[in-house]
């Protein structure tokens, strides 16, 4: 996805459950402190793929390299704490835990936090203010929009100091001034601190922030360009339309 110096690298990744294989050997890969999209429609593969990236499944075949080291078939933590975060697409939060205990409850997981001590203190500051919810933060994650929730839980991805985030289809269920909000803290915030990887539909969230993207259809690549491109492309227009 960019010529920048690669963090994440995809290779030939396929997932077969039982006799259905939903991956068919997917490659991609993305420059450090960029942001690539996947997109694709319904049942192309997309989570599935995260699934595999972030440990919740094993690959069927292929290698997944973060920072060089492969992690294919790692659990879940061993691959957050080697850099790598994903969120979800239902909100996985503690609802009835303030904000501010829910970054710290991340920060105590990555075993880098000692509420007692001034630079403990500084952390949690330092992601609530880049989240914008600073002002929330000893409000119940229950009383939240949704909108807020999920800048929430992208802070609490935040809080392991990751390499890359991989964020699942975050502004699902946003209003337009959430996701506005959404957009403006991954293009001035989150952009050159960590590298993103955008599951997502909103084609105008896509075009604003990626710098790349790659489509998936029938749990293969069918293409990978520019986004200002990728909408001529006719085999995106055929896996979207029907034809080209």
């Amino acid at each position: 996805m960019s010529s920048s110096p690669l963090v994440l690298e995809v290779a030939g990744v396929s997932k077969s459950f039982g006799g259905l294989t939903v991956l068919k050997s997917v490659d991609f890969s993305i420059g450090k402190g960029r942001s690539g999209a996947i997109i694709g429609p319904n049942g192309a593969g997309k989570t599935t793929l995260v699934n595999v990236i972030s440990g919740v499944f094993r690959p069927s075949a292929g290698s997944i390299r973060l920072g060089g080291e492969n992690i294919a078939g790692l659990d879940c933590y061993r691959i957050a704490r080697k850099g790598l975060v994903r969120t979800y697409q239902i909100t996985s939060l503690f609802l009835e835990m303030t904000v501010r205990e829910n970054i710290e409850v991340a920060l105590i997981a990555r075993e880098k936090y000692r509420p007692e001590t001034s630079s403990g203190r500084d952390s949690v500051a330092e992601l609530l203010e880049l989240i914008g919810l600073n002002s929330l933060e000893g409000n119940l994650v229950s009383e939240l929009s949704h909108g807020d929730q999920r800048l929430l839980e992208v802070g609490v991805a935040l809080a392991f100091n990751p390499e890359v985030v991989l964020l699942d289809e975050p502004t699902a269920g946003m209003s337009p001034a959430e996701t506005e909000r959404f957009i403006n803290l991954i293009n001035t915030k989150l952009r050159g601190r960590c590298t993103i990887v955008l599951i997502e539909h909103d084609m105008e969230v896509v075009m604003r922030t990626a710098d790349r993207v790659c489509v998936l259809a029938g749990g293969s690549v069918i293409a990978e360009d520019l986004p200002e491109r990728i909408g001529q492309n006719r085999f995106v227009k055929e896996a979207y339309l029907g034809h080209s």
